[in-house]
C-alpha cells in the first residue's frame, strides 16, 4: 500500500473521530445546559409540579361529577371548578370578618406574649442563661415578623404570581390530560410506551389519593383544632384552626409550627392552659396519623419518615418554602416510578441489563 492510499484510508478515520468527539462534546454541553436549567429554575419547576397537584385534584373532582351526573369531561370539569370557586368564595365571605379581626389581634398579641414570656424567663436562672445566649433585639424583631407572616405572605407579588401559575397549570392539565400524556409518551421508544403509560397512570393515581387524603386531613384538623381551642377558651380559635389546617399540608414540620402561636398565648395567660393546648394538638395529630393517614396509604405509598424529612430539608434549603410544601408528594411520585421501573423491571428480573434492554427496545412493528 502506497503512502497516498494510506493517507486516503486515514482521512475517513479522522473524520469519524472528529464527528464522535463533536457528538460527545455536544452531549456534555446539552446535559450541563439542561442541568443548569433545572437548577436555576428549580422554583418554577416545583410550581409547575404544584400545578400538577391542582390538576390531579380538579381531575378527581371532575370524575366524581361525571359519575354522578353523566356529563362529559369538559362540562364536568367546568362544574367542579365552579363549585369549588363558589365554596371558597362563600367560606371567605362568611369567615373573613372574624378572621380579619382575629389576625389583627394576633399581630398585636403575639409580640406582647413574647415580651411577657421573656420577662418571665428573665426572673429565673435558667431563663436568664438562655436569654443571655440569644440576641435580645432579635427576639422582638422575630415576634413582629411572626405576627405579620400570614398577611405578608399572601400579599406579596411572588405568592400571587405563583398561585396564578399553579391555577392555570392545574386547569389546563385537568382539561386535557391525554394531550400531555401523549406528549410524554412520544419522548420514549415505541416498545417502552406501554410500560411508561402504566407508570404514569400509577404515579397520577398515587398523587390523586395523596391530594384527596390531604384535603380530608386538612379539613379534620382545622375543624377539631378550632372546636378544641374554643372549648378550652383560647382566644383566636378560628384563626388558629385555619392556620393548623393549612400547615397540615406540610407533614412533620407543619403541625409543629401550627402549635406555636396558640401555645405562646396560652403560656402567657396560664401555664396549665398551655399544657392543655399541647395535649389537644397531640390528640388531633394522633387521630390524623392513625385514622386518616393509614386510609390514604392503602391507595398510595408508605413514605418512610426519614426519607420524607430528608426530602423536605434538602428542597427547603435549595428552593425555600415551596420546596418544603411539595417535597412529600414529589418523593411519593419518585418512589412509585423507582419501584415500577427499577425494582420490578430491573432488579426482580434477575438480570438488570437484560431487563433494561427488554423495556427500552423498540418494537419491530
Amino acid at each position: 500500500m502506497t503512502d497516498l492510499q494510506r493517507s486516503r484510508g486515514a482521512a475517513p478515520d479522522l473524520r469519524t473521530l472528529a464527528a464522535r468527539a463533536a457528538v460527545v462534546t455536544l452531549s456534555v454541553v446539552a446535559v450541563v445546559a439542561v442541568t443548569a436549567l433545572f437548577v436555576l429554575a428549580a422554583k418554577v419547576w416545583l410550581l409547575m409540579f404544584a400545578g400538577l397537584l391542582v390538576a390531579v385534584l380538579l381531575s378527581a373532582a371532575a370524575d366524581a361529577v361525571s359519575r354522578w351526573s353523566g356529563l362529559g369531561r369538559g362540562l364536568s370539569l367546568a362544574a367542579a371548578v365552579i363549585a369549588l370557586v363558589l365554596i371558597v368564595v362563600t367560606a371567605a365571605l362568611a369567615l373573613w370578618p372574624s378572621v380579619s379581626d382575629q389576625v389583627d389581634q394576633l399581630a398585636t398579641a403575639l409580640p406582647a406574649a413574647v415580651r411577657e414570656l421573656r420577662a418571665w424567663m428573665a426572673d429565673r436562672a435558667w431563663g436568664e442563661w438562655l436569654l443571655g445566649r440569644a440576641d435580645p433585639g432579635q427576639v422582638v424583631r422575630d415576634a413582629g415578623v411572626v405576627g405579620q407572616a400570614t398577611g405578608a405572605l399572601m400579599s406579596t407579588a411572588s405568592a400571587i404570581g405563583g398561585l396564578v401559575l399553579m391555577l392555570f397549570v392545574g386547569i389546563y392539565g385537568a382539561a386535557q390530560p391525554d394531550l400531555y400524556r401523549r406528549g410524554v409518551l412520544r419522548l420514549v421508544p415505541v416498545g417502552a410506551r406501554g410500560r411508561i403509560d402504566h407508570v404514569l397512570h400509577e404515579v397520577v393515581g398515587v398523587l390523586r389519593w395523596w391530594m384527596v387524603g390531604k384535603v380530608l386531613s386538612m379539613t379534620v384538623v382545622g375543624v377539631l383544632t378550632t372546636a378544641g381551642l374554643w372549648l378550652l377558651g383560647v382566644p383566636l380559635a378560628l384563626t388558629f384552626g385555619l392556620i393548623a389546617a393549612l400547615l397540615t399540608f406540610v407533614p412533620n414540620f407543619g403541625p409543629i409550627l401550627s402549635v406555636v402561636p396558640p401555645l405562646l398565648l396560652a403560656l402567657v395567660d396560664e401555664p396549665r392552659l398551655a399544657a392543655y393546648v399541647v395535649l389537644l394538638y397531640l390528640a388531633i395529630q394522633t387521630v390524623e396519623s392513625y385514622a386518616i393517614t393509614p386510609l390514604i396509604q392503602r391507595k398510595t405509598v408508605s413514605m418512610p419518615p426519614a426519607l420524607t424529612i430528608a426530602a423536605q430539608v434538602v428542597l427547603g434549603i435549595l428552593v425555600g418554602a415551596i420546596g418544603v410544601a411539595v417535597a412529600t408528594p414529589l418523593a411519593a411520585a419518585a418512589m412509585t416510578a423507582v419501584r415500577l421501573l427499577y425494582v420490578e423491571d430491573l432488579l426482580e428480573r434477575g438480570n438488570a441489563a437484560a431487563g433494561f434492554t427488554d423495556v427500552m427496545r423498540p418494537s419491530s412493528g
